[in-house]
């Protein structure tokens, strides 16, 4: 049964920030739709050159790699490798341009191809979710140290909401540990589920169960996004909010 998407983007400045470092792009072509959000790290031109840079190469490599429907396997090593093409060349801006060292970027993304196979990957702790029949999952692995933490069993996942350790990154886009590419998962869907691409000026100031009922309560994918971009500044986000909402319709 063939599906159509509708999707609905917002990304805010926030209260105590001076420029937006997140970046989101909604990338469409004829077999497949990216939807992808980045959140730059570096500082001021730099992140935000940082966030660009994965918005822009991330879907023109996977387009470049994906011209016909392929096998699930293929499209995974294809996800991966435009990971790893837009590393390289934020590594590669950095070293050349002293006002771009040390940049960096989150990124998480959402492919859809036309035969209703949808994949998700992040890098970061940017996170993906699945709303389906009242219930939430996170599709994504934040690579920070608090969940590496909770991974090694020392702090409870509770506890990594507040830990110290929370907003430092061990993997993002412009450092050498993203490696071969982040896991590419294949995302079952059915008409009616949500999913919600965001930075960690959404997820990490609002809850899961809150999230959800806020994708829940707006049928509208675009009014959902701007709502929750709102919630996050009324939960007292200190940082630029930015996020996807795509609603699979028949």
């Amino acid at each position: 049964m063939a599906v159509n998407l509708r999707i609905g983007k917002c990304s805010v400045l926030g209260n105590y920030r001076e420029n937006n470092e997140d970046a989101v792009e909604i990338k469409q072509f004829p077999n497949m739709t990216i939807a992808i959000v980045a959140d730059g790290m570096g500082g001021q031109a730099a992140g935000e050159h940082a966030s660009k840079m994965a918005t822009e190469v991330v879907p023109r490599e996977i387009k470049n790699q994906i011209v016909k429907v392929r096998a699930s396997e293929d499209v995974q090593v294809a996800v991966r490798r435009a990971v790893v093409k837009a590393n390289q060349e934020i590594i590669s801006t950095g070293q050349r341009d002293p006002d771009f060292r040390n940049m960096g970027t989150t990124v998480v993304l959402c492919l859809w191809l036309k035969d209703d196979r949808v994949f998700i990957a992040g890098v970061g702790d940017s996170r993906a979710y699945k709303i389906s029949e009242g219930e939430i999952e996170q599709l994504t692995v934040d690579h920070s140290l608090a969940q590496a933490l909770v991974e090694a069993g020392t702090i409870s996942p509770e506890e990594a909401r507040e830990h110290r350790f929370k907003n430092v990154l061990w993997k993002y886009l412009g450092s050498k540990e993203v490696g071969d590419g982040p896991d590419v998962k294949e995302v079952p869907i059915r008409v009616g589920d949500r999913l919600l691409l965001c930075t960690d000026g959404l997820s990490g100031v609002v809850p899961d169960d809150r999230l959800r009922d806020a994708m829940m309560a707006q049928p509208d994918p675009q009014a959902c996004a701007e709502e929750l971009c709102q919630l996050a500044l009324d939960s007292g986000s200190r940082d630029n909010v930015s996020c996807v909402v795509v609603e699979v319709i028949q």
